[in-house]
């Protein structure tokens, strides 16, 4: 559909955009762009990766914008002012959000496979991607995070799979309300909580995009997903949940600190599945991925063995390494529903947590407050330590109306061991000098590649300790 065709991506280093840059430039489009983070000579090797696959990368000062007939492709985070989008406006380049370029791929995809949801959506795209190559269906994969299983030394950052097949599977985005721009075959619902939006637009905006669907996994498990199921035609959803009736039950939970395993139940039958993945979370994650795949045809033996084989996608419950009897972990938890989960897992098993939290927006954090607060009092036990530095700054008008220094602050209040150190190197140092043998250190936060190097930093800094 987009061979041939020209496309600059301002902003190309993104978790949203260099995926699908990826996809286009593996379909023959010529692909450029430009980001701040190269400009800042930062994570060095992504933009390696992206320039194997023959994208050509320029500076964000207007040069790599240069005719008429290149689509210019921004997020709604880019302001007018930036150099490249002055350019495209100065010389008529046609400009599409990225969500609108990904909207139009998937539509006219022959099997659109659509996964929403406040929480799991990366993780779910993954399995189903995975079940899908795993069962011969050779899918193209949208995904928001990189998925180990298709990473190596000469794709570290997979965060696409481009395929010859008749699936597209892809995350969609609540948060700008670009999910209404899809059209989907088969969707999954996975949850609906507060992140971005309020719970009346959320809504709306994921019965919507579920009402389109020829098939819809619901997560009949979360009590907003499950009225919004209510509202949809029945013969056209398949439910599942986690120790709950439905078309798919998971039960018998037996966890490992890195691993979980449980018995599938369906139609009478029963399944063993154990995951190399951990946490109640995922299991509901690879039931909504079983349930889609079945939907697009692979049949429930393979669909069940082929995702035993998923290995999981970077920073989410990512093992960095041990030192000193000291777990490091990378996780992407941001908003209440993910850290919630990724504590419950972890809880599940001795030691004390050392939790760093870089919030990823004052936007988002003035949104979640309260229900930040809350979570963090119901999850932190007293021997844990809950450190916020301050929110990541990608640059930009911000308004900063709730800060990481008022979050600690209520939550000390409640009775949480909790700091605002505001420098994250700091904050940094500080957990992992205080750090004994039996402890899990996790660094949580989204928008930001890195966190990843500095969990890294972290590890070595306990190393050094002996």
């Amino acid at each position: 559909m987009h061979n041939g065709k020209s496309y600059f991506f301002v902003g190309i280093g993104g978790s949203g955009m260099m995926p699908l840059a990826m996809i286009l430039a593996g379909r023959g489009a010529t692909v450029a762009g430009s980001d701040r983070t190269l400009d800042q000579a930062r994570l060095p090797a992504k933009f390696a990766d992206l320039r194997a696959r023959g994208v050509a990368l320029f500076p964000q000062d207007g040069s790599g914008i240069v005719s008429p007939d290149q689509i210019v492709i921004a997020s709604a985070a880019v302001e007018e002012t930036v150099a490249d989008i002055v350019a495209a406006n100065r010389i008529g380049a046609p400009r599409m959000s990225r969500a609108e370029l990904l909207a139009s791929l998937f539509n006219a995809s022959e099997l659109p496979i659509g996964i929403a949801g406040t929480s799991g959506k990366s993780t779910v795209t993954g399995m189903i991607g995975w079940i899908l190559h795993a069962c011969g269906r050779d899918p193209t994969v949208m995904n928001g995070a990189v998925m180990k299983n298709f990473a190596g030394p000469d794709a570290p950052f997979a965060s696409a799979l481009v395929g010859g097949g008749a699936a597209f599977v892809s995350e969609v985005d609540e948060s700008d309300g670009s999910i209404a721009l899809y059209h989907p075959r088969i969707a999954v619902l996975n949850n609906v909580s507060l992140d971005h939006k309020s719970l009346e637009e959320l809504r709306a905006l994921f019965g919507d995009f579920a009402g389109k669907a020829a098939t819809t996994l619901v997560n009949i498990g979360d009590a907003e997903t499950t009225a919004l199921a209510a509202t949809l035609d029945p013969a056209r959803i398949t439910t599942f949940a986690v120790d709950a009736p439905a078309d798919l039950t998971a039960e018998t939970l037996a966890p490992e600190p890195f691993a979980i395993s449980f018995d599938l139940v369906t139609d009478g039958s029963r399944h063993k599945v154990r995951l190399s993945v951990p946490g109640r979370h995922n299991v509901s994650n690879a039931l909504a991925a079983i349930g889609a795949s079945v939907a697009a045809g692979v049949p429930l033996a393979e669909a069940i063995t082929a995702i035993q084989g998923f290995t999981g996608l970077k920073r989410r419950f990512e093992l960095v390494g041990e030192a000193g009897g000291v777990a490091v972990i990378d996780d992407f938890g941001h908003n209440p529903d993910k850290i919630a989960a990724t504590l419950d897992t972890l809880h599940a098993f001795p030691g004390r947590l050392l939790l760093l939290f870089q919030p990823h927006g004052y936007g988002p954090l003035k949104v979640m407050r309260a229900e930040l607060v809350a979570m963090f009092a119901r999850k932190l036990r007293a021997d844990d330590l809950l450190v916020l530095p301050d929110p990541v700054y990608q640059g930009g008008t911000v308004v900063r109306e709730v800060t990481s220094a008022d979050i600690i602050a209520d939550v000390a209040t409640g009775g949480g061991n909790a700091l605002h150190i505001a420098d994250r190197a700091e904050a940094a140092a500080h957990l992992a000098d205080m750090a004994r043998p039996g402890d899990r250190i996790v660094i949580m936060g989204a928008r930001d590649d890195t966190l990843s190097q500095l969990a890294a930093e972290m590890l070595t800094r306990i190393a050094a300790k002996g």
